[in-house]
């Protein structure tokens, strides 16, 4: 089962190029997955009186370029898989008002089931209401490596999470993470329409109220980045990369 949606890039969602934030391009992914999965009875509002609910625990981002304020894309979605305590949903990304062509990304996200009692992963997947909801389909993705925690790098940035970084599954939101991440270091080549691979990894859920830093390192043709809470545990961490130094094709 695949769905699609489609949605006008808003003028208060692109940076100074006229291209559609990173932050606010998972957003939107991440709205297309609630629709999809509330609509289909398996969402957060189905979650919470089980007293569950949906965490991300990785996306892979995958674009031959940013859409401009006022593009029209199609967001389409499906679940990969329900298995090992994780649930894998992919995306393709089209330029248009449908799926018939116009490719321009592929995205892959695992995400899990959080109890919010004991804020630990369960196994949620043998509930009926996920009964028949897996498409099967892998996606045509390069698997990417894990990012690594950056040694010998100086902490650049020390700040607090306050109110407008929250959610309501009561942690940091994870646009925020990646929102954070950018504003201490933005890599010159996002400026230029390239295409790009991005990798976002979450570890550890931060509260209202905690204290976060951020490392990051940048080689001209990639950038990394590690957020740490206040006891120095990685939270979440960022890759991208240019693919404009190899050969790229999307299929």
């Amino acid at each position: 089962m695949k769905y699609a949606y489609t949605l006008s890039v808003p003028y208060q969602e692109v940076d100074t190029t006229r291209r559609w934030r990173l932050y606010n391009l998972e957003n939107a992914l991440l709205q297309t997955a609630a629709d999809v999965a509330n609509g289909l009875g398996f969402g957060i509002r189905q979650l919470f009186p089980y007293g569950y609910t949906w965490i991300l625990t990785r996306m892979d981002i995958e674009m031959r370029e940013r859409p401009m304020h006022g593009d029209v894309v199609t967001i389409q979605t499906w679940i990969e898989r329900n298995a090992h305590l994780l649930s894998t949903r992919n995306f393709r990304i089209y330029k248009g008002d449908s799926t018939d062509g116009g490719l321009i990304g592929r995205v892959s996200s695992v995400w899990a089931v959080l109890d919010l009692q004991s804020r630990q992963v369960v196994n949620a997947f043998d509930l009926p209401m996920f009964d028949g909801c897996v498409d099967g389909e892998p996606l045509v993705l390069p698997r990417q490596q894990r990012v690594m925690p950056l040694r010998d790098v100086e902490e650049a940035y020390r700040s607090r999470v306050t109110y407008s970084d929250m959610d309501y599954n009561g942690h940091c939101n994870s646009c925020k993470y990646l929102e954070h991440m950018l504003d201490v270091h933005r890599p010159a080549f996002l400026d230029n329409p390239v295409p790009f691979r991005l990798t976002v990894q979450y570890s550890r859920e931060i509260r209202e109220g905690d204290t976060y830093a951020v490392k990051y390192a940048d080689t001209g043709d990639a950038c990394q980045w590690q957020m740490l809470n206040a006891s120095g545990e990685t939270s979440a961490s960022a890759r991208l990369t240019n693919l404009n130094q190899i050969d790229y094709e999307m299929s």
